[in-house]
């Protein structure tokens, strides 16, 4: 399977980007009940819970990054990833591969 990217986006309405550091891990977690974005999968880190979303408009996908949508059926109800770069405009992630549905 090729890597899938993501990017988290709207840390600003949390906690902010300033800690977030490569190769951290993220844990993914469908939000099923997500009134607004039937695809809604939300991003948590240890200790801090969660920290933005998975990004789901060509405006916030950032370089080779995947959509929320095309992620959805690719995982289970949860998934893990690991930061690759924090940027201005997000945080661009990798998917661990264990986390996707064969």
């Amino acid at each position: 399977m090729s890597e899938i990217y993501f990017t988290i986006a709207g840390t600003q309405h949390w906690h902010g980007s300033d800690f977030i550091e490569k190769d951290m891990v993220v844990k993914l977690v469908k939000e099923e009940d997500n009134e607004v974005d039937s695809e809604a999968i939300k991003v948590e880190m240890p200790g801090i819970g969660q920290i933005g979303y998975v990004a789901n408009s060509p405006y916030t996908v950032l370089g080779d990054s995947m959509s929320a949508g095309r992620i959805y059926d690719k995982i289970g109800d949860k998934a893990k990833g690991k930061v690759l770069y924090v940027l201005p405009k997000g945080v661009i992630c990798i998917l661990d591969e264990d986390s996707c549905i064969r």
